[in-house]
């Protein structure tokens, strides 16, 4: 029974830092570890995890990466709509390319899309340069995407029911 739920996720490491913490006994160095997870078919995760050394920072990351898994819609091999999101100094600009255009997107938000399995967008950090900041700031774009398509799909309904 355990097998059957079993689904494979590429997991990509985006970054390590190692952090340094002065205290009493002297300085406490850990580390945290900043992972996307995607299973390529439209679920899409990021996680931060810290730990006193990077594998256990990284296991956690993965792990938090999986409790935070959002579904990604699509329209085609890219997104249905184009957004822009801010988050914290973050801004994006994503937006849906035609087929075979591939993943213009630079940096941190090429892995996520890579990870959700979306082909086909164009997308611009044009705020902050923080990696952290822009992942968090593309899952929320997203997130709002998918919402969008529920709402367009609970309008279309609702028009069909009334006729």
């Amino acid at each position: 029974m355990e097998n059957n739920r079993i689904q494979e996720f590429s997991e990509t490491v985006i970054q390590i830092n190692r952090i340094s913490k002065k205290t009493k006994g002297g300085n406490q160095i850990r580390f945290s570890a900043l992972v996307v997870v995607g299973d390529r078919k439209g679920k899409v995760g990021v996680g931060l995890g810290k730990a006193p050394n990077v594998v256990s920072g990284i296991r956690k990351a993965i792990s938090q990466a999986k409790k935070n898994l959002i579904v990604v819609p699509f329209k085609g091999t890219t997104i249905p709509y184009q957004i822009s999101v801010k988050y914290g100094a973050a801004k994006l600009l994503l937006k849906p390319a035609p087929a075979g255009s591939g993943i213009v997107a630079g940096g941190p938000l090429r892995a996520v899309f890579e990870s959700a399995g979306v082909k086909d967008v164009i997308a611009k950090i044009l705020g902050s340069n923080s990696k952290t900041a822009n992942l968090y700031a593309a899952m929320e774009a997203l997130t709002k995407l998918s919402e969008l398509g529920e709402k367009q799909e609970f309008i279309k309904r609702n028009k069909e029911n009334a006729k």
